[in-house]
This record gives C-alpha cells, structure tokens and sequence, in this order.
C-alpha cells in the first residue's frame, strides 16, 4: 500500500474522529445508513475458553413486577420518581461504535440500535422518547459511571459478565453478538487461526481482549483505548486484525470497504443495559420496557433500521429472570 493511501485514509479517519468529538444532541434516527459490508458466514463453532459462570447464567436479571406505572406517574418515593422529577433520563453511551451509538457527522445527533434501547426506556418514564441527557462514556468508564451515580443507565455495547454482574446490574438480553475477526479484503485469513505472530488490535478493557490473548494460536494482541484507534491502526497496516463483538466490527468494516469479517465464534457477547445495584426499581422498569419493545415489533424495526442491510432480522434474544 502506498504512502499516498496511507495518508488519506488516516485523513479520513481523523475527520471522522474529529466529527465524533463534536456536541451531541437528540434527534431522530436518519433513513439512510452505511453501505453494506462484505461478510463471510459465521460459523457456530466456538474456540474461546469456557466463560467465566461463577455467577451462574449471568444473563438472569429481575423480572418485571405487578403493572408496570403509567408514564408520568412514577410511584413516589422511587428512583424512578427521582428521574422522573429531575425530568431526565441520564444515559451513558457510546460516540464512535457505529451502527449502536454513534455521533452522526451530517446531523450532529447521537444515534444507532443502543441509542434505540434507550429512548424506548425514556417512553416508559416520560411518555416520550426525548427526556435524556446523554454522557459519553468509555468502555473503561461505563461501571464506574453507574457505581458513582453520574449515570442512571449505560448502553453502549456491554457485555453481561459475571465480573461486571459483581459491580452492577443488568437487565435482560437485548442483542446477541459474537466475537469475531475483521482483516483486509484481500487476506488470506479465515480467522484467529491464521493469525500467528500477528498484531491484532482490541481495546484494553474489553473482554476480547482477553481472548485474543488466550487463544491457540498466539497472535500479538494489541491495547488501545477505543474501537477508532484500533481502526485507524489497521487502515495504516500497524495491526494486521481487530477482534470483537460482531456487532462493532460491523460498525467498523462499514467505514472501510476493504475490509471483510471472518471467522469462527469466539465466544458469544450478550448485551445488556447496566444499572447501579442500588436502583432494582429502575432495572424491573428497564427489563418491562424490553419485553414489550421485544412483544410489539419495536426490536425487531431498530433492528431493521440500523441492522437488516446485512442479513434478515432474528428473533429478539429470550429474557431470561432470576426470581
């Protein structure tokens, strides 16, 4: 690849970071979306280590209890109350994983399938899907953001683990990836396999990371703080791959048509939206507002909208309760 390509796709990729960097506000979800990206078909065969279940099936969250209130009318002396006096939902999410929740450049508006998640709760509580004030947060931010009380709920690609299950909570599962393998369109690699001794890019506190680094066939993984560093570091040839969940390497092929996602699972990645331990009230809302998005079509039109280009809308993921 030449210097002069080099350079302008690290132009373009500052541009984009530099978009992404701007104020956000809420707006509507815009009718068009990225191209569609070459895929190979996921298989169904998994080389990840066993997860960690100490917790048991962490996907189990609290069920939804008696009827649900009327929005506007939370019951007093709730948190729910509290956020409906504040007058706002305060939601922390992601700027820069396109597809889920991502700053558009063209509308200046925070907008994918997890910004969809979160509206759907603020209908619950206000009876409209505008009372948020949105914080970015890092991946590395996220639980931390809910331990201390700056955020009532996250949803920015999280994935329910028992580890984090010990630092909060999470509802129910609302979207179903798999860690999977981004290369040039032009490699021969089929998957982590074919990746010995090469550098392959995740960020530093996620759970892919850890699989690059446990698997068979000892790749070099690489840290970096977001999903666009590790972008930008693959489109310039400093890393040779990028690991995660599907759902982000979409997000991020759909930026470079050179790009392709292959390979075997490595390991299934449940999402759930995070809330603090202390508010049960808040998750039992949050949980009753996914099992009717999931009962009355809502899922399965944001899925549609920011996921269908690629594939034929699945069946929502099954909640799962504890008690």
């Amino acid at each position: 690849m030449t210097g002069r390509v080099l350079r302008g796709r690290a132009a373009r990729l500052a541009a984009l970071a530099s978009a992404l960097a701007a104020a956000a506000c809420v707006g509507q979800v815009p009718a068009s979306g990225p191209p569609a990206v070459l895929l190979t078909p996921a298989p169904t065969a998994s080389a990840a280590p066993p997860p960690d279940t100490s917790c048991g099936d962490p996907t189990v969250s609290l069920r939804p209890q008696g009827a649900r209130p009327a929005p506007g009318a939370m019951p007093a002396g709730t948190f729910l109350r509290t956020i409906q006096d504040r007058g706002q939902l305060v939601a922390g999410v992601s700027r820069d994983t396109l597809l889920f929740g991502y700053l558009d450049p063209a509308s200046n508006r925070l907008e994918g399938f997890d910004i969809d998640m979160v509206r759907q709760v603020s209908r619950a509580i206000f009876g409209d899907e505008d009372h948020v004030r949105y914080r970015v947060v890092s991946e590395a931010q996220a639980l931390p953001a809910l331990q201390d009380g700056i955020v009532d709920v996250v949803a920015r690609t999280l994935t329910i683990t028992c580890e984090r299950r010990r630092q909060v909570d999470f509802s129910t599962e609302y979207y179903h990836a798999v860690q999977r393998v981004l290369v040039a369109r032009n490699s021969a690699v089929q998957g982590i396999d074919d990746l010995r001794g090469k550098k392959v890019c995740a960020t530093a506190t996620s759970r892919s990371l850890a699989a690059i680094r446990s698997a068979a066939s000892h790749p070099v993984p690489v840290a970096v703080d977001d999903w666009a560093e590790c972008l930008v570091r693959f489109q310039t040839g400093q890393v040779d791959a990028i690991s995660t969940d599907d759902a982000i390497l979409l997000g991020l092929a759909a930026q470079d048509p050179n790009a392709r996602i292959v390979g075997d699972s490595m390991g299934d990645a449940p999402y759930g939206i995070g809330v603090g331990q202390a508010h049960p009230d808040l998750l039992r809302l949050v949980n009753a507002t996914l099992e009717q998005v999931r009962a009355d079509g809502r899922w399965s039109a944001a899925y549609g909208r920011w996921l269908g280009r690629f594939g034929s809308t699945p069946a929502p993921p099954v909640a799962r309760y504890r008690d």
